[in-house]
């Protein structure tokens, strides 16, 4: 493989940044040191001067549709989007057709995976009703499973579990991170009779009003109370409320953490004030909410009650989004623009570099215990993103990646362009050329 020496790049990493050269050899990141000379021709040199390295953001939550949904993704084409937005490992859901609710279903995807994705992979174990054994099983491969997904609330399939008895045995018995979707089905259900009960057509501004923060607080505050009674490992995804951030924590350093929450780019952007001119692009669960939640998952984020960051990258074809309300599919294809965003955000000064690079590298990388990534380190996999501050680009149609061809973000001009991504070592994006000639790896856990 091709070992590269990018030199006088400023290296945002753990907490500060600074002028160093990086040299990458056989994948792993060999030196770190402010100046390398003396390499060997073998190394192809990389003129950093002027921009910073990044650690490859990890994105724990994404929806890459394969098997069974690949009208609208497959793992192929939204990795490769993933890897153009600086996105060098993804975690997938379970809600595929068929549901990855087998051991054996869940292997089917790490093997697609592992001939088709062009960034690194796990994927999450499903539960339903009635897999609690199955579900267990993950235990013995802790290692090799980023975690088991739990939908507490609406899903595809044989996935909502609202079973108490399921909930508590894996809660118990589980020796694996626990992720959970948290929204309350039965105050979702009352919600929706309310609003239809008054006999108007429903729209997109209708539906954080159907699925509000109560729905969000009440099954957040549950699968919190089950966790505490066992000590369960437990990560709760997509925070969108105000009032859920009451239950979380800043008093303990994130490795020390039981309990452990994410926010989403779409939730830290949009609010319910665009409903109106974007409609159903931002129908998604659980639901974009009134402005000062937004302030609020900002400020928790900025403070550590919130943990990491990601995108619930869920592609739709347009078609499928361009149905009235109700038939209209929730979710958003964002795992392209997700580490743009946040940079969108530094320059507006909300954020800074060091800590767009802790909530989407290494606090993802400790919070999942993954093996080797997530920092700038030596000896680490050199999964790495050169960004370039003083060079701007526009999301339109021609430049989208998902396979859906279509984003919320379109027409949105970003203040920064992502140059290159390595992965595992590997230039496979740089400078819009692509070497597709290596796929990504499985993600390894120390557990």
């Amino acid at each position: 493989m091709q070992n590269y020496l990018i030199k006088n790049i400023l290296v945002v990493n753990e907490g500060r940044i600074m002028a160093a050269d990086v040299l990458i050899s056989d994948g792993r990141i060999e030196k770190i040191e402010s100046q390398i000379n003396g390499i060997n021709t073998s190394f192809v040199e990389i003129n950093g001067e002027g921009k910073y390295l990044f650690p490859g953001c990890i994105d724990d939550q994404v929806h890459f549709r394969e098997p069974g949904l690949t009208h609208k993704a497959t793992i192929y084409t939204e990795a490769k989007a993933a890897v153009a937005g600086g996105v060098t490992s993804f975690m997938e859901m379970p809600n595929t057709v068929p549901n990855a609710l087998t051991q054996e279903l869940l292997e089917d995807k790490y093997a697609i995976a592992a001939k088709t994705s062009l960034a690194n992979y796990s994927f999450f174990m499903g539960t339903g009703n009635d897999n609690a054994d199955e579900v267990l099983k993950t235990n013995d491969k802790r290692n090799d499973i980023c975690g088991i997904k739990i939908f507490m609330g609406s899903s595809t399939g044989n996935m909502l579990v609202d079973n108490p008895n399921t909930l508590d045995k894996i809660f118990r018995e589980s020796e694996v991170l626990i992720a959970t979707h948290c929204e309350d089905e039965s105050i979702i259900k009352q919600n929706l009779q309310k609003i239809k009960a008054t006999g108007r057509e429903l729209t997109a501004a209708d539906h954080p009003i159907i699925r509000n923060d109560e729905a969000c607080y009440e099954s957040s505050l549950y699968a919190i109370q089950i966790a505490k009674k066992y000590n369960t490992r437990l990560h709760i995804l997509h925070i969108s409320t105000e009032r859920e951030l009451q239950l979380f924590t800043n008093m303990f350093p994130l490795k020390d953490k039981r309990i452990t929450a994410e926010v989403c780019v779409h939730h830290l952007h949009f609010t319910s004030n665009d409903y109106a001119l974007l409609g159903n692009k931002i129908k998604c669960n659980p639901a974009i909410k009134a402005p000062y939640n937004k302030e609020a998952l900002w400020k928790a984020l900025l403070d550590d009650q919130l943990d990491v960051i990601a995108t619930d990258h869920a592609p739709h074809t347009w078609a499928e989004k361009d149905e009235p309300y109700e038939k209209a599919h929730a979710g958003l294809p964002l795992v392209q623009h997700s580490l743009s965003l946040m940079l969108h955000y530094y320059k507006l000064g909300h954020i800074t570099l060091e800590k767009i690079a802790e909530k989407m590298s290494h606090a993802v990388a400790d919070c999942f215990q993954i093996k080797d990534r997530g920092y700038i380190r030596e000896g680490y996999w050199a999964d790495l993103v050169i960004v370039d501050l003083n060079s701007s680009n526009i999301v339109s149609k021609e430049n989208i990646l998902y396979k859906c061809g279509w984003s919320p973000l379109e027409g949105f001009e970003f203040p920064a362009t992502i140059t290159h991504t390595f992965v595992n070592g590997y230039l496979v994006y740089g400078n819009s050329v692509w070497d597709e000639s290596q796929q990504g790896q499985r993600l390894k856990f120390d557990r």
